[in-house]
This record gives C-alpha cells, sequence and structure tokens, in this order.
C-alpha cells in the first residue's frame, strides 16, 4: 500500500524536474510505500513526453496528471483528488531531495503522530553563488525577521509548499487550497490549525531549493510575497504581527530621512546610511563564515536588500488596495502562468 503521495505541481519546469528526479532515484525510502505525483498546468516546454517515457533507474512510482493553466493552488487540489497515498506530501519542482528526506519524515511521524507537516529548506553545494546568496536571506534572521518557520523562529510554524505534508483525512474534512494567486499554503496551514489537527516541524526532513534564479525574479517573488501577507491577514488575522510590517517602515523611513536631509542638512542621511553599512557588513560577515566564499557574502548584501525592500514595496502597494478589492495582486504576468484576468 502506498504510504506516501509526493505532489509536485509543474508549469515549464522540465530541466528542474530532471534534477528533482535525479536525487528522488537516490532516495532510501521503500519504493512500494510511496509514489512521485506529478501535476502538469499545461506546460509546453516538452514535460508530457518526458514523464510518458520516463524510466526510473531503481524503482520509482512515478505518474502524471494533465490540466489546463490555472495556477499552482488548483494544481496541487488536483493532485490531491488523485493521489492513492495516505499522505499527500508537497514539494516544488525546484527543489531537490537529500536521500534520508522521506526517511526521517516516516520515522517523525511514527513518534509524533503528527497529522500535518513541514521540513526546512536549505542550499546544495552545487547550487550557484546566487542560489546560496538567497538562501542566506530566506533563511538569515537579518532577512526574515525570525518569522520563517524554523525552530529558532519567533512564530508558531505554518508548512509551506515546498516541503509540506498532510493526513489524507485533512483534505477530506476541510477541502484543498484556496485560490489566493500567492500564499495559498500558508492559508491551508492556517485553515489545519483552526480544524484543531497536530501541526509539527520536522527539522531533519530538509529539501534543497532553488527558490528563483535570477535576481529580477527574486525581486518580484518577494514582492509577492509582501503583497500575500496583506491577503493572508485579512483571511486569518494572526498571519499578520506587527514585525510584517517592519520592511514597509523601512521603506517609509529611508524616503522620509532622504526628504528630510533636504531641509536639515545631511546629518540625518549620514546616520541612516551608517546604520545600513553596519547591517551590511554582518550579513557579509555571517555569509562568508557560513559558505565560505566571498563572493556568496557579496551577492548577499544585494539578496538582502532585495528581501527587505521588495517585500516592503509589497505591503505599501497591497495596504491600499484593500480598500476596493477582495484581494490585493502583485505581479501576475508570466509568474505562474497565465495572467489572472
Amino acid at each position: 500500500m502506498i504510504k506516501y503521495s509526493v505532489i509536485v505541481a509543474v508549469y515549464n519546469r522540465l530541466g528542474e524536474v530532471r534534477e528533482l528526479l535525479r536525487s528522488a532515484e537516490r532516495l532510501t525510502f521503500d519504493r512500494d510505500k510511496f509514489e512521485i505525483l506529478f501535476v502538469d498546468d499545461g506546460s509546453k516546454d516538452g514535460f508530457k513526453d518526458f514523464i510518458e517515457h520516463y524510466q526510473s533507474e531503481t524503482g520509482l512510482k512515478t505518474r502524471a496528471v494533465f490540466q489546463q493553466n490555472q495556477g499552482p493552488g488548483v494544481a496541487r487540489n488536483h493532485g490531491m483528488s488523485v493521489a492513492q497515498g495516505e499522505y499527500f506530501v508537497f514539494v516544488d519542482s525546484d527543489c531537490m531531495f537529500p536521500p534520508h528526506w522521506l526517511s526521517e519524515i516516516d520515522i517523525a511521524l511514527s513518534k509524533q503522530h503528527l497529522d500535518c507537516f513541514g521540513g526546512p529548506d536549505t542550499f546544495h553545494p552545487s547550487f550557484s553563488p546566487l542560489l546560496k546568496a538567497i538562501n542566506y536571506s530566506m533563511t538569515s534572521f537579518l532577512g526574515t525577521g525570525g518569522t520563517r518557520g524554523s525552530k529558532k523562529s519567533i512564530g508558531k510554524f505554518y508548512p509551506r509548499s515546498f516541503n509540506m505534508g498532510i493526513k489524507r483525512e485533512i483534505y477530506r474534512d476541510i477541502g484543498g487550497m484556496n485560490l489566493l494567486r500567492h500564499g495559498q499554503d500558508m492559508d491551508f496551514s492556517a485553515r489545519i490549525y483552526a480544524a484543531g489537527y497536530k501541526v509539527g516541524l520536522i527539522p531533519d526532513a530538509f529539501v534543497y531549493h532553488k527558490r528563483r534564479t535570477s535576481i529580477p525574479k527574486f525581486f518580484r517573488q518577494i514582492f509577492n510575497w509582501g503583497v500575500a501577507r496583506i491577503n493572508l491577514g485579512k483571511l486569518h488575522p494572526a498571519l499578520l504581527k506587527p514585525v510584517h510590517f517592519l520592511p514597509a517602515l523601512i521603506v517609509l523611513g529611508v524616503v522620509t530621512v532622504f526628504l528630510a536631509s533636504l531641509y536639515t542638512g545631511p546629518w540625518l542621511l549620514y546616520g541612516m546610511l551608517g546604520g545600513w553599512l553596519l547591517v551590511c557588513l554582518l550579513a557579509f560577515v555571517q555569509s562568508l563564515a557560513k559558505y565560505r566564499s566571498l563572493k556568496v557574502a557579496l551577492l548577499s548584501i544585494i539578496t538582502l536588500n532585495i528581501q527587505v525592500f521588495a517585500y516592503g514595496f509589497g505591503v505599501l502597494w497591497a495596504l491600499p488596495q484593500m480598500l476596493w478589492k477582495d484581494e490585493a495582486s502583485g505581479f501576475t504576468k508570466n509568474y505562474y502562468g497565465k495572467k489572472k484576468g
């Protein structure tokens, strides 16, 4: 009997799928107990031909279902509707598995009896300097403010769809993910908590997560996360905390200081630049200590600033939209597929 259905929503990500499957071939877990279920969201890059002819070297059970382009939330719901496992485990197509990933999940579930769970994401040694720098900003307290789920997180852990699992009965009870363009997984986690299910972090069940592969793509992603946080706060007030407004306050503070310096002289501006340089220096030192690479450390200064300012701009962009819209929108064109109508 299949215990785990690993559900991967894909849209024009054939290169990532190849890497994901190469890592899946090295999983140490019993092949009869899990399947890898791809949900193709209307790809045009040859994915269908590839997956229909894929022959596993180690007996992986792989299959795919197909739909017109409707976005990742709909794709994941489609996957849950046809999955065979007792548990549904979501991963993003830009992830790779360490060999022990599924075994760690299985061991943890046998001990903790979780209904919903998630694991961390991290970098693979083969990642480019930019991807390692993005990993730094996404996992550093300087970049996330301690809000991202981990042992050291300042808030409640909310599993996210790059590495998240649920019991089948949750899907039967509360349904699937909603149609938020961004943040469906956080909303799903909040609804799972509200339904009274047991949720927990499995620290050793991490995945290698590439995230965005260029600075413009990273900016758009983080901007949209700022927008998503406002939408999530409207649905679930507990998901919107004062710390989430900090990047927006930094953006407003920078603008205010620049304008004030036109009238009061440069001293406020010098003070702000001094504080900014100290933060950049700290990021450089932390990243250098972690990755042992001067290039990664320098890039980490850039990605950290994008992390903070893009998120802040996203929050500020979304807030006024709440006056006349049910859901604020950010970047949509060519982000997940077709532009939202």
